[in-house]
């Protein structure tokens, strides 16, 4: 045990976790005693999204070193697809938590089979070129979204490119209905179960940066060359790290989709794919303690600044660009090692003297 408690990575990751429960613990005191407005409730469930988003791509920008825009489009598909699945296990599963958790892993699963597809040809290429294809996923599927419907009746789930394409029997629903989006979603997502999957998410990802395989992705990412020359085979960690990342991507699309009452392809754009990407940066690349906290001020931090109306933007872009100096700034970064040299210098000085008074 205390050779574990050794282990930098351990405690790293110990701290990780701490971390999270501690803020949900702080949250469910604060909603017990109805310490938070309606706006500040709606934000506890996309938070968890975007933190298990921000976590799953660090695995593969961060871990991986693989640069992917495309994130917004394997949230997309878990999303719809999450939605479609409630709607059909609606009779089938009556208990709320159980439905949401059964199409969170079919939102999950879908996601990571087109993140295959998309890795056998995407993963060929590297840097700007993968960025490139990713962006390119990404929209296609946005479009795709925003031109499929899909409905269900008593013969099952219909689904067409076209409007006339879907001719539902009496009683039956439209799931999708092409431009308009999702309508009439029942809500499932909660705030606990958006906890439970930042601690899955970040039980998947800890856990294969510190196994072989995850020591393999890093070679990988450190130097391909030297990796490639000692047997690791560099497609298939690749196309590991990019599976698992749409994976739970595709989970926490699903949670983020069975949050609202409607929902619009629009929502899985560009923008989202850079937003997440940003999260990561600024968080540190291949630090997932630093995704969780920077994906929580992030996401607040606009929504915090609302009343400022014109200048909130303004203000959020300064913001990302002092983070962004101090984050990468030598100076800044050789004081922290600095005092944190001091501090452990210290702590080493009084537990000296402690065993010395005791002696």
């Amino acid at each position: 045990m205390k050779k574990l408690w050794n282990n930098k990575d351990t405690r790293r990751n110990l701290f990780t976790y701490a971390l999270v429960i501690i803020a949900f613990v702080v949250v469910q005191i604060m909603l017990g005693g109805g310490m938070l407005g309606y706006a500040a409730k709606g934000f506890l469930v996309p938070v968890c999204v975007y933190i298990s988003l921000a976590v799953s791509l660090n695995l593969l920008v961060g871990v991986c070193g693989e640069l992917s825009l495309g994130h917004a489009g394997f949230m997309g598909i878990g999303a719809f697809s999450g939605i479609v699945m409630s709607v059909v296990l609606q009779n089938l599963i009556p208990n709320d938590v159980l439905r949401l958790i059964a199409s969170m892993i079919f939102g999950g699963i879908l996601a990571g089979a087109f993140g295959f597809l998309i890795g056998i040809p995407a993963l060929r290429l590297r840097g700007d070129y993968l960025a490139i294809v990713t962006l390119a996923f990404g929209e296609i599927l946005k479009n795709v979204f925003s031109n499929l419907y899909v409905g269900t009746d008593a013969n099952g789930v219909q689904f067409s490119f076209s409007a006339s394409g879907v001719s539902l029997a009496e009683g039956g629903k439209m799931i999708l209905d092409g431009p308009v989006g999702a309508t009439g979603i029942t809500k499932l997502a909660t705030f606990p179960m958006g906890f439970v999957l930042i601690l899955f998410t970040l039980f998947v990802v800890l856990n294969l940066i510190n196994s072989k395989e995850g020591r393999a992705i890093k070679a990988i990412r450190d130097n391909r060359i030297a990796a490639e020359s000692v047997g690791i085979n560099v497609t298939a960690f690749r196309m590991k790290a990019f599976v698992v990342s749409a994976f739970l991507a595709g989970m926490a699309g699903a949670l983020f989709g069975l949050n609202y009452s409607s929902l619009t392809a629009s929502k899985f754009n560009f923008n989202t794919s850079i937003n997440i990407l940003v999260f990561v940066v600024l968080g540190g690349m291949g630090n997932i303690m630093g995704s969780v906290i920077s994906a929580t001020v992030l996401y607040i931090l606009p929504e915090a600044l609302r009343e400022l109306e014109d200048y909130r933007m303004i203000l959020y872009a300064v913001v990302l660009i002092v983070v962004m100096l101090c984050t990468w700034s030598p100076k800044i970064k050789g004081a922290i090692a600095a005092w944190k040299a001091s501090i452990t210098e210290k702590l080493s000085l009084n537990k000296k003297k402690g065993v010395g008074n005791n002696g």
